[in-house]
């Protein structure tokens, strides 16, 4: 009869001792691990007890020894086995010297890692057989799949732990130097409406924008507006290593929760063309503008703009096929519309919805640091500004507010007075009818965009023009632009 090899998964059980070894004769080795190894990496069911053991007594800053652990695992059947206090001494004197615990540590973690590959390897044959219990879309499993694998290597990268303050400075400086070259003197990606850029001095990579309105404030319309005028201007320079440098503008990523990727384009068409949306959607237009309409669709189909229109979609697939297209073709913008819509992973019966919009909004925040770059996720507001005489949003607004308010670097407020105003008209003929006409020619294509917190800079009331045919912000002409020359400052 031939020999019976049964297969074993990858493991250094050598690797485990000397590691535990180094730790328990001198504590101070455990200073020299990374960030990322921890006691489910050891294959030795014991040994993962025995590292968080000592990683408990060394972060309490109490000494980790044999003879004060074996306490702890008097009544551990395994310990017994393996030889009690007996076992421990002998890691103590066979310990390698102090310097190579690095090396050990590595290892110990590559192993883990080919171990976790062999069963994601696993999961997805079964998976794929049609084995498990839920009969996932091929397509489901491949982005499953590749949001493990993506886990598990981001698992195996070392924190970058300290930086020095010389190369943070370095950093700030070059922000500073880069703001300085450019013209409109902004270091972020410019929305192109010139006094909202003023106030914030662009989006910058790593910032979590939320906006936020009412329904018809004109949240998706902005969000769209900022979207399209990035991706238009995008253009780039190769670098030394092959990638790709992002000079102007920028590839937007647009998940849209609530309208189809074709609604979305027609609203853009209808802000590049000038032409009604509406008009456009029942097809009453006549020849010149049918002319507009092809033209700006030639422009527009060259914008760098990627639009997921899946509804419901989960946190975990956002962020997965962000990643994709960042790795892809890249990313300077992720916008979000909206919030709400977001599911996020299964938090267990008990969880509630503010557990749930807390962990997606900590979820964009971490994507935004990731990917290096701004993410603006629009949000609704609770019912309660309708309530009130005065129904300019405040932050106390937003709704599950705690979390959003907190994770956000920026909270903008869409208010269109005239939204209100023109839902109140008195009776006509009447003295009031004159007022409310006088009023709303006054406020007709007028829109706020309310900055009520801003990490990095100062919060106020942006004004701008909007037109509601085309669901187009602009910039208002400002009368100051035309008394500078004749005041010498600005009114």
């Amino acid at each position: 009869m031939g020999e019976i090899i049964v297969a074993v998964a990858p493991h250094n059980l050598e690797a485990e001792q000397a590691l535990l070894g180094v730790l328990l004769y001198d504590n101070a080795a455990y200073e020299r691990l990374t960030d990322s190894l921890q006691g489910r990496h050891f294959y030795e069911p014991f040994h993962a007890r025995l590292f968080g053991a000592i990683e408990t007594h060394i972060r309490k800053g109490q000494l980790a020894e044999p003879i004060l652990l074996a306490d702890e695992f008097k009544k551990d059947p395994a310990f017994e086995e393996l030889g009690g206090l007996r076992y421990l001494a002998d890691l103590v004197d066979r310990a390698p010297p102090a310097a190579n615990v690095g090396d050990y540590a590595r290892a110990v973690f590559d192993l883990a890692l080919r171990r976790d590959l062999i069963r994601i390897g696993g999961t997805i044959s079964t998976t794929a057989h049609g084995h498990g219990e839920v009969q996932l879309p091929a397509r489901d499993q491949i982005e499953a799949a590749e949001q493990q694998l993506y886990t598990l290597a981001e698992s195996g990268v070392a924190s970058s732990g300290f930086v020095s303050f010389g190369d943070a400075l370095r950093g700030a400086v070059e922000m500073t130097a880069e703001a300085y070259s450019r013209d409109g003197g902004m270091s972020g990606l410019a929305c192109d409406l010139i006094d909202l850029d003023q106030k914030i001095g662009g989006l910058h990579p790593s910032d979590l924008v939320v906006l936020a309105g009412r329904p018809s404030m004109g949240k998706t319309a902005l969000a769209t507006n900022i979207a399209f005028n990035i991706a238009r201007k995008y253009a780039w320079e190769p670098q030394p290593d092959g990638s790709k440098k992002t000079v102007s503008g920028g590839v937007v990523a647009f998940f849209s929760l609530e309208m189809s990727a074709e609604q979305l384009a027609l609203r853009m068409l209808a802000d590049a063309s000038g032409v009604s949306g509406d008009r456009l959607r029942k097809g009453e237009i006549d020849a010149s503008e049918f002319g507009r309409v092809r033209d700006a669709a030639i422009e527009l189909q060259e914008a760098p703009l990627y639009i997921d229109a899946t509804g419901g979609i989960s946190i975990a697939k956002l962020t997965a096929r962000a990643r994709r297209l960042k790795r892809q073709v890249g990313l300077d913008l992720v916008v979000v519309d909206y919030l709400q819509l977001v599911t996020g992973s299964d938090l267990g019966a008990n969880a509630n919805r503010v557990q749930e919009v807390s962990q997606i909004t900590m979820g964009l925040k971490a994507l935004a640091k990731e990917l290096a770059c701004p993410v603006i996720a629009l949000s609704q507001l609770s019912r309660q500004v309708e309530n009130r005489e005065d129904k300019r949003p405040q932050l106390s607004d937003l709704r599950e507010s705690g979390s959003i308010e907190q994770d956000a670097d920026m909270v903008w407020f869409v208010y269109r007075e005239s939204y209100y105003v023109g839902r109140a008209e008195p009776r006509e003929g009447t003295p009031e009818h004159l007022q409310w006409q006088e009023d709303m020619d006054r406020l007709q294509g007028l829109a706020e965009v309310i900055i009520a917190k801003q990490r990095h800079g100062p919060i106020g009331t942006v004004r701008l023009s909007f037109n509601s045919d085309t669901t187009r912000f602009g910039n208002l002409a400002r009368d100051h632009y035309f008394h500078q020359h004749r005041s010498g400052s600005e009114e």
